[in-house]
C-alpha cells in the first residue's frame, strides 16, 4: 500500500518503512508527526485519488534538520570581484509508520 502526500509545496510518494525528507517540520526527533493532505491512495483493490482518498499517514521524526547559516563566498583575481551567496533549506527526516 503506498500514498502520495502534500507537505511543504511538494508531493511525495510513500509506504509503510519509507524515509523522506521533507521541508522543515515543528518537533523534535521522536515525536509523530500526520499528514492530513492525501491526494491518492494506492493498494490490492486499485487507486482512489481526490475526495475517494480519504486517509492519514502517520510518521516519525527521525531526525531534525538544523538551520544553516547562509554562505557567502568571497573571490577577488586579478581582474574584477566576484561574490557568491548561498543558501541551504533545512529539512527533517520523517519515516513512515502508517497509511489508514
Amino acid at each position: 500500500m503506498y500514498a502520495v502526500i502534500k507537505t511543504g509545496g511538494k508531493q511525495y510518494k510513500v509506504a509503510v518503512g519509507d524515509e523522506i525528507f521533507v521541508e522543515k517540520l515543528a518537533g523534535e526527533a521522536g515525536e509523530a508527526v500526520t499528514f492530513d493532505e492525501v491526494l491518492a491512495v494506492g493498494g490490492d483493490d486499485g487507486i482512489k485519488a481526490g475526495a475517494d482518498a480519504k486517509a492519514k499517514v502517520t510518521g516519525e521524526i527521525v531526525k531534525q534538520g538544523k538551520n544553516k547559516k547562509i554562505v557567502v563566498l568571497k573571490y577577488k583575481a586579478k581582474k574584477g570581484y566576484r561574490r557568491k551567496n548561498g543558501h541551504r533549506q533545512p529539512y527533517t527526516r520523517v519515516r513512515i509508520t502508517g497509511i489508514a
